[in-house]
């Protein structure tokens, strides 16, 4: 019997050598100041520019895309879900008031397939120029035994940093605060297992499976610039947990947020799986965005004038609700 070998064994390591070589012009392509060296090490490293910073905090998050990665492969179109995996974790950081610096990815799979990633690959490429942050490494592992030959998962996390002094943690909202909400793209990375529910795989196969590949919003490179206008109190990036569980996070005791139906148009896409599936209405909001992606929270003399901001730069807004006194929670009448 001749000597076995890891290929043998499933695990090719030059198909992986040459995978990292050919991804190295798009990773090269996310440079930003701070950068100190290439992907060819074991770490990634970053000297942060500490100018106008006091007291710099790190701030850092860890997502993945969940089964939407499932939908991707039904359509076999694979260069939006690294743009998603990118999203769930710089809009993450932002909602501190957190500029994003770096991000890292890991692909796990059981067997490597160089033009699928390299699809994944410039996905994420593309979401970390989005949010303007580095690609400043990853992991890509070929596991067989553990994932069947066509599985594969996907995670990734960010870095970002803030002024101690300038963290934006929602202590500072107040009774009549007004609830801004930001357009989403679509379903983002959230309840795809309740969405495919939904649909035939035909139809998943189709425009609506194409619809539903819609890569999530980056709100980054908005918000930071929306920050140097008028004064964000509180942010909540719309992910799992949908209205009710994410926007109480960042709400101190003592306030409610009531949403009000109708401030803004719900994509038919949503009224589409609400119907296909037969969800409730309570649970639509409690597990898809309903076509806000993210909600910030102003002074109620700012609001005009933040939704006029984000419009200018290129996102929908809308006054969507208000702060009131009453058990901590998320009304929506």
């Amino acid at each position: 019997m001749p000597p076995l070998t890891y290929k043998q064994a499933g695990v090719n390591i030059d198909e992986a050598d040459d995978f990292i070589k050919m991804i190295k012009p798009m990773v090269k392509s996310t440079a930003r100041p701070g950068i100190l060296g290439g992907i060819v090490g074991f770490s990634g490293l970053f000297q942060p520019r500490l100018k106008g910073m006091r007291n710099p905090v790190l701030v850092s998050s860890t997502d993945g895309v969940g089964t939407k990665l499932m939908l991707a492969d039904l359509l076999k179109k694979y260069d939006t879900v690294g743009i998603d995996l990118v999203a769930m974790s710089a809009d993450d950081v932002i909602v501190t008031g957190a500029e994003p610096l770096f991000f890292l990815d890991y692909i796990a799979c059981g067997r490597l397939d160089k033009a699928m990633l390299a699809q994944v690959m410039k996905g994420i490429v593309k979401g970390c120029r989005e949010a303007n942050c580095a690609l400043l490494g990853g992991e890509t592992a070929e596991l067989p035994g553990l994932y069947a030959k066509e599985q594969w998962d996907l995670a990734g996390f960010c870095v970002g940093m803030v002024d101690k002094g300038k963290i934006i943690d929602g202590r500072s909202c107040r009774r009549g605060d007004k609830v801004i909400g930001l357009a989403s793209s679509g379903l983002h990375s959230n309840g795809y297992s309740l969405v495919r529910r939904a649909f035939t795989e035909d139809e998943l196969k189709g425009k609506i499976g194409l619809e539903l590949l819609k890569p999530t919003r980056i709100y980054t490179r908005a918000i930071l610039a929306a920050m140097k206008k008028v004064r964000i109190k509180a942010m909540a990036h719309i992910t799992g947990g949908g209205f009710y569980d994410n926007i109480p996070r960042v709400i101190p005791a003592g306030l409610a947020v009531r949403i009000t139906e109708g401030s803004w148009p719900i994509p038919p896409v949503f009224r589409l799986i609400q119907e296909r599936g037969g969800v409730d209405e309570p649970e639509m909001f409690r597990t898809l965005n309903m076509g806000i992606g993210m909600v910030l929270v102003v002074g109620p003399k700012e609001a005009q004038t933040a939704v006029a901001l984000f419009q200018k730069l290129g996102h929908k807004a809308w006054i969507i609700g208000d702060l009131l006194p009453g058990p901590h929670g998320v009304l929506i009448s």
